[in-house]
């Protein structure tokens, strides 16, 4: 009897970048809800982007490795270190046994995912840009599911996807659809976000774009611009030596609230940030990350484009003259804008984290369960 009222865990793996955690902290939000019990499985690393769980959700730290970093040395180490770790996540599971694991992607993610395979316990992964990672890749036929956040997704020879969208944050949920004001005589704002790699480029090139544009349109504009710490600096000083108003931290922990506010956001187009952008509904620039694997953001960005919703602009092709030409297209448009708008929301998936809840609790076998319970009730 006691067995029967347990309440379900899912252990959710994933790490790296916000890419992987914030899709996962969507997760978790709704299946705590929902009333499981929920473990993170991640690093070091991923533990950085852990303030936003709720504070229900259990963060187990795990040793993993990658290839990428490091020295020869270091490099000879990463298969005792991954063996380590998923032998100590199998001891885990054995005294805390999961209905469900579900992999997000990165390094960190392989211990769990591996102890879930050698365990057969029910797992699936979910893949948030349109070319699998390394990891998710080599999982992908060892899954019962493989669900898929940008569609479609280039996935492995003889594995099926299902297209759940990217779930987003409850943050973002709140403000999914907001109503969105036009350009005009009036204050504006842009949001610059660069993601966790390879946002200097934005630093170099928005801020002298911004400065281009016409005085009618730039008395009006607040920036909001996200910048490394090394390069926060000099580029709090451009904007204030040219007499813009602007606001530069290396991160922003209310950027839902700041994209429901802005006309305009100027983003790499990292999955996490173009699903954020779909479903809060908001004109954009992206400029996707040149050496991204597989050129997965060039794929994560091609919805919106096809939606007449963004303006994507590759790395090869991004000059201030550039950027600024299609900033000023942006917000000298009215009805263009408000049309990129409705873009962006017709191709939102926000009920993505609803669809992956229901996934997991289809591999827990609680539809069964439940039918059984119906019967049950039936009979009585």
């Amino acid at each position: 009897m006691a067995e029967r009222f347990r309440r379900p865990l899912l252990v959710i793996a994933a790490g790296g970048t916000g890419g992987h955690m914030f899709p996962a902290q969507a997760l978790a939000e709704i299946m705590l809800r929902r009333g499981w019990r929920v473990k993170l499985s991640t690093d070091a690393r991923g533990a950085r982007y852990t303030g936003g769980f709720p504070h229900s959700t259990e963060i187990e730290q795990v040793s993993s490795a990658t290839f990428a970093r490091g020295g020869a040395l270091a490099k000879l180490g990463v298969p005792f270190r991954v063996a380590s770790g998923v032998l100590s996540t199998m001891r885990r599971f054995r005294k805390d046994r999961p209905d469900v694991v579900v992999g997000f992607g990165g390094y960190p993610s392989i211990p769990a995912l591996g102890a879930a395979t050698l365990m057969k316990l029910p797992r699936m992964i979910h893949e948030q840009n349109g070319v699998p990672g390394k990891v998710n890749e080599i999982f992908a036929r060892k899954v019962d599911l493989f669900a898929c956040g940008t569609w479609p997704t280039t996935l492995p020879e003889g594995v099926e996807g299902v297209h759940t969208g990217n779930p987003v944050r409850m943050a973002v949920q709140e403000r999914a659809g907001a109503g969105y004001i036009v350009p005009g005589d009036y204050p504006m704002s842009i949001l610059v976000i660069g993601g966790s790699q390879g946002a200097r480029i934005l630093s170099d090139v928005v801020p002298p774009a911004i400065e281009r544009l016409p005085m009618e349109i730039l008395r009006n504009l607040r920036i909001s611009q996200q910048a490394r710490d090394e390069d926060g600096e000099r580029v709090t000083k451009y904007y204030y030596e040219h007499g813009i108003d602007a606001e530069v931290q290396p991160f922003f922990h209310d950027i839902p609230a700041r994209m429901s506010e802005a006309q305009l956001v100027i983003s790499r187009s990292g999955a996490s940030s173009v699903a954020d952008i779909s479903v809060i509904g908001r004109p954009s620039i992206l400029i996707p990350y040149a050496v991204a694997a597989g050129d997965h953001q060039t794929v994560n960005a091609q919805g919106l484009v096809d939606a007449g919703a963004a303006i994507r602009i590759p790395e090869s092709k991004l000059t201030v003259e550039s950027l600024s030409e299609a900033i000023l297209a942006v917000l000298a448009n009215p009805d263009g804008a408000l049309q990129m708008s409705r873009g962006a929301l017709s191709v939102a998936k926000p009920d993505a984290a609803e669809h992956l809840a229901w996934l997991v609790e289809r591999l827990a076998g609680m539809e069964e369960d439940q039918q059984q319970q119906a019967a049950e009730d039936g009979q009585a």
